[in-house]
């Protein structure tokens, strides 16, 4: 799979196990100085139908699993928060890396590492008070 996006690395695996998955992402061509790409709600680059979860929003990322992590469950918690308490959702980070094939070889293979997000990885918003 050399050359391949994240993306398309994270398609190709839910379709090997069977999921109906496309990209809802999209490119703003007017978003900043040369254009941006836009998650859907700004958390979910693929939607894929699972007939035991339902509806499964993933993002994809390429080695940077931490920041986007912080991204979803800091930054972005409130719209995650919003999909998953969404009857039949789920919601799943994909991080990909080159690891080695076998131990002590030289052949490297990509690997996701795949992370499910439920509600309790999210901190509580703090509530405002009511004078």
């Amino acid at each position: 799979m050399k050359g391949l996006s994240p993306t398309q690395r994270t398609l190709r695996a839910l379709r090997e196990q069977g999921l109906v998955c496309t990209i809802v992402e999209k490119w703003n061509p007017y978003g900043g100085p040369h254009g941006i790409r836009q998650d859907l709600f700004g958390i979910i680059d693929i939607l894929a139908l699972d007939p035991r979860r339902g509806v499964v929003g993933v993002q994809s990322t390429g080695q940077d699993f931490a920041g986007h992590l912080r991204k979803l469950t800091e930054e972005k918690a409130q719209e995650c928060l919003d999909w998953l308490t969404t009857p039949g959702t789920a919601l799943e980070l994909w991080a990909w890396r080159k690891v080695k094939a076998q131990r002590g070889g030289k052949a490297l293979i990509w690997q996701p590492r795949v992370q499910v997000l439920t509600s309790n990885d999210f901190k509580p918003q703090p509530q405002e008070q009511q004078t």
